[in-house]
């Protein structure tokens, strides 16, 4: 790993689409303002889709972590995933923009789904923390790249603010920090597995924000 830590070999060995998803040209207009209705719209009526899938895999993580120090901070994010200002921000924005709750599920948002069963269901703790960062992460690096001052629309600006700030950077860092801490002694094999999993959920971002703009990859 060239002395790299962890999380970081992680995300080098999934460039360039690591970069693609944080620059992505529908998450760059999100910070700006100008992603269209019909794109943010379509764009949240399908991550609303995520949330039970989410919040199941947030009580997997404290299930099968490995120390209480390590529960207490997934359990925190699950109740304010569930009674929170993010949960209120989908339906006020999905009024906003004329979407709804319960739509069909687009190919890509049934494939990360699944994703996430797969490894709720796995209970392999490194596994679950391998996707969870991969979904905070990089949503933290494209909201990180939004300017002052933030889009005055509250539909883009208080996604913005969701997924930047002080206590969602610290919620980054220590996903971050966990597979630090359980990576460094991982022999080869059991790196290729995490890696397998990380990629593939980097791939899954990306072709979910080329689907908010009616791009969808195969």
């Amino acid at each position: 790993m060239s002395g790299a830590t962890f999380s970081e070999w992680l995300r080098e060995q999934c460039e360039p689409e690591w970069t693609a998803v944080v620059t992505h040209p529908f998450a760059m207009a999100i910070t700006t303002g100008a992603a269209a209705d019909e794109d943010m719209r379509r764009y949240l009526e399908q991550d609303f889709q995520f949330v039970d899938s989410f919040t199941a895999l947030l009580g997997a993580a404290v299930a099968s972590a490995d120390t209480f120090e390590a529960r207490v901070p997934y359990g925190r994010f699950l109740g304010q995933v569930a009674t929170t200002e993010e949960k209120t921000y989908f339906h006020r924005a999905l009024a906003e923009l004329g979407g709804r709750t319960e739509v069909p599920l687009e190919p890509v948002t049934a494939a990360f789904r699944r994703l996430m069963d797969e490894v709720r269901a796995s209970q392999d703790y490194l596994l679950i923390v391998a996707v969870l960062c991969v979904a905070e992460w990089s949503y933290l690096g494209w909201a990180s790249r939004a300017g002052e001052p933030l889009p005055e629309r509250f539909v883009h600006r208080e996604w913005i603010e969701l997924h930047e700030g002080a206590e969602f950077r610290a919620w980054v860092a220590f996903l971050r920090g966990e597979l630090d801490r359980l990576g460094a002694e991982l022999d080869g094999q059991r790196r290729t597995e995490v890696l397998h999993v990380f990629r593939r959920a980097v791939e899954l971002e990306r072709a979910f924000f080329d689907m908010s703009t009616g791009r969808a990859r195969q």
